[in-house]
């Protein structure tokens, strides 16, 4: 999404290059803190979630450590639409995202294979069996993305169409995503993973079903999903999170285009835990307006992050980005 640009202190090279401050960690003493977010890449690469969020705890609110991990203080109360309204927030253009570019790219491609069809059948003679059998044949394959892939291979082609030419599709993308890593990280939960196109998830994780996307490490959350109680501290973490994306691409562009499942994946865990419509209203809109205040005060700190994952940066590399961009009166 437009230029790269580097802070001084992260170079082309994939290591991050941070000031040499020492600390005292679960790996000894004597450390820098890109040692420690070094071995926490390892140990996410090995899929050690538990004792990658170790370390980062460890360093919390260390001198020279991680400040501004779990830093972000929300107020515990609800807001009225009126007072989204007071803070420049329209809802309707926030929660009801459209993704036009992916959608004019499919009616394209639609009017394509039409096209393409009726010159085929002037071209080669096609009798009208011949064009029947081979709709049913192109319905077919359709059917069966949708049932065994859930609309994967279509997902896989619209998105690198979009990403390969239209530079407005990827640079939002990649927004779309630094909301998410940023928010997550100043909430205290830690980011274990992106991707920015669906060919580089399908690369990753080997398969169709898997979106682009910020994975974290959250198996606390999922503990207490599975228990049947999730605190409210937890739920509002999760809840300002899945809405990082939606928020983030609005105040940049004055609506949201992606997003549309972080949506209803909160919709449908609200609804899961026994929230009212009522309640559930309230708890977007406390999200919202928080989401919205956090990422407007750390603006800076999400305009390197997506440079930096732009560039494919490692998730230690990122938060050390996060780090040298969010001064210590800001957190």
């Amino acid at each position: 999404m437009g230029t790269v640009v580097y802070h001084a202190a992260v170079c082309s090279h994939p290591k991050l290059i941070v000031p040499a401050l020492r600390i005292v960690s679960s790996l000894g003493t004597n450390v820098s803190r890109w040692q420690v977010l070094e071995q926490v890449d390892r140990e996410l690469a090995k899929g050690d979630d538990r004792t990658a969020l170790s370390l980062v705890k460890d360093l919390q609110g260390k001198p020279g450590g991680l400040r501004c991990f779990g830093a972000a203080r929300v107020p515990q109360r609800l807001y009225t639409l009126d007072e989204l309204k007071l803070n420049g927030i329209e809802t309707a253009s926030l929660l009801s995202p459209m993704d036009a570019t992916l959608g004019s790219i499919e009616r394209n491609l639609q009017l394509a294979a039409v096209l393409g069809g009726l010159s085929a059948w002037n071209v080669f003679g096609f009798n009208p069996q011949q064009v029947l059998f081979l709709s049913l044949g192109l319905l077919f394959l359709w059917t069966l993305d949708l049932v065994s892939f859930n609309g994967g291979v279509g997902s896989l082609v619209l998105d690198t169409i979009g990403h390969t030419f239209s530079q407005k599709y990827h640079n939002r993308v990649i927004q779309h995503e630094a909301g998410h890593f940023l928010i997550a990280y100043l909430l205290g939960i830690l980011p274990r993973g992106y991707t920015l196109t669906s060919l580089e998830a399908l690369q990753k994780e080997g398969s169709l079903n898997i979106q682009a996307g910020t994975a974290f490490v959250d198996f606390e959350f999922v503990e207490e999903v599975n228990s049947g109680k999730v605190s409210a501290t937890m739920l509002n973490r999760f809840s300002c999170i899945a809405l990082a994306g939606v928020v983030t691409e609005y105040l940049l562009y004055g609506y949201a285009e992606g997003g549309l499942a972080d949506i209803s994946k909160l919709d449908l865990l609200l609804k899961s835990l026994g929230f009212t419509q009522k309640k559930a209203d309230s708890q977007v809109r406390w999200s919202v307006l928080n989401t919205v205040l956090t990422l407007r005060r750390h603006e800076r700190a999400r305009e390197k992050l997506s440079e930096a994952m732009s560039t494919g940066k490692s998730v230690g590399a990122c938060i050390g980005v996060i780090e040298e961009n969010i001064d210590d009166t800001d957190v």
